[in-house]
């Protein structure tokens, strides 16, 4: 097995190169990942993280040797983790890119349509494409094209010179009007001009310049994991599978709407071409207490069922008061023969916590660690 010091540092392997891929926001640090499926799961264990956001969990519980299952319910995070697992052949990928770019004039029109906002943020070539690849690409179907949406999401906008937008954050969609004001103030409201083709193909050659990861028997279902978790329980009581190890940090209440936060990179998905609140239940910024509740106790509820009599629960959550104390009152409920264990303030003084690595700097509670072992 590759060593893990390989893993965690720099890009010398496969593993390395695919493992940070995929921004996102409030996603675990890598090293903790790797760290927590080591020391609480062994060899041929079967994993599981019902909140598995770009699944750094499940890509480490696969590159460690576990057969890992992780359940997510955004698109963005469900590409980054399904194509990380196992990306489609370079080959391929590539053949897709260049025949979705010979279709993009057939988008001239469509693109003189669009908003000020997207005119603005990606020059006239790209936005064609972009188009094209949006109308185009079966992202839910096919491997290949899969893979090379993925890579168009992780680059589809960032600081000028490293993604095909104009200056933009790059792991949450900044408003439209709030963009196109601001460019406007700061004298941006020309967009970089660059080849989207040549620009992607050498992001792939990169990706794969080391090959593509060598991953055990893991996978992550596109789902509401209040509804995916039925499904999967009645499938490990049939082939008498049960896991050892329960990773996740599920959202906090009241702190983000990982689906608005992520609105452009879901418009290339198919998604609409304005910002919209996503107030379908289980995608929105979880301001209700009684869903929130209702929601973590279906869950562990369900995760319950699946796990070995023996087993570890790690959940990494939020330090307020009402989103630890509703967790903590959920797994004693579902795992009352489980002795606990509370790590605050997981991360140094030196590290910022998962939501403050991407400039969320009002989050100043920090996060608790709750493990449960039997």
């Amino acid at each position: 097995m590759i060593a893990l010091e390989k893993i965690l540092k720099g890009f010398e392997t496969a593993e390395s190169r695919w493992a940070r891929f995929g921004p996102y926001y409030a996603m675990f640090p890598l090293d903790f990942a790797f760290d927590v499926v080591k020391k609480y799961s062994k060899e041929g264990d079967y994993i599981i993280d019902p909140f598995a956001g770009r699944c750094s969990s499940i890509f480490a519980g696969g590159v460690l040797g576990r057969n890992s299952l992780g359940i997510e319910i955004n698109p963005v995070g469900w590409l980054y983790g399904s194509v990380k697992l196992k990306p489609a052949d370079k080959e391929n990928v590539i053949d897709r890119l260049l025949e979705l770019y010979s279709k993009r004039n057939y988008y001239g029109q469509a693109m003189q349509r669009m908003p000020e906002f997207y005119r603005i943020c990606f020059c006239d070539e790209v936005l064609k494409f972009l188009l094209s690849a949006r109308k185009n690409l079966d992202w839910k179907n096919n491997d290949a094209d899969a893979t090379l949406m993925s890579i168009l999401l992780l680059y589809l906008h960032g600081k000028i010179g490293s993604g095909l937008s104009n200056q933009m954050r790059m792991t949450k969609s900044m408003g439209m009007n709030y963009s196109v004001e601001w460019w406007k103030k700061n004298g941006m409201t020309t967009p970089p001009e660059l080849d989207p083709c040549k620009f992607i193909i050498d992001k792939i050659n990169w990706r794969y310049d080391k090959g593509k990861p060598k991953v055990t028997e893991s996978a992550v279902v596109f789902g509401d994991s209040a509804n995916e978790l039925i499904n999967i329980s009645e499938r490990a009581i049939k082939n008498d599978i049960k896991f050892s190890l329960l990773f996740t940090s599920p959202p906090y209440c009241s702190v983000t709407n990982y689906h608005a936060d992520q609105w452009l990179r879901l418009w290339l998905l198919g998604g609409s071409e304005n910002p919209q609140s996503f107030n379908d239940k289980h995608k929105g910024r979880f301001v209700n207490k009684v869903e929130y509740y209702q929601l973590l106790d279906n869950v562990f509820g369900l995760c319950s069922t699946v796990m070995k009599p023996k087993s570890t629960i790690y959940v990494r959550t939020d330090k307020r008061e009402f989103t630890l104390n509703s967790t903590l009152e959920i797994l004693k409920k579902h795992f009352p023969f489980h002795k606990l264990k509370m790590i605050e303030k997981p991360l140094s003084e030196e590290t910022k916590t998962q939501t403050q690595l991407y400039g969320d700097k009002a989050l100043k509670p920090g996060e608790v660690d709750i493990i449960l072992t039997r």
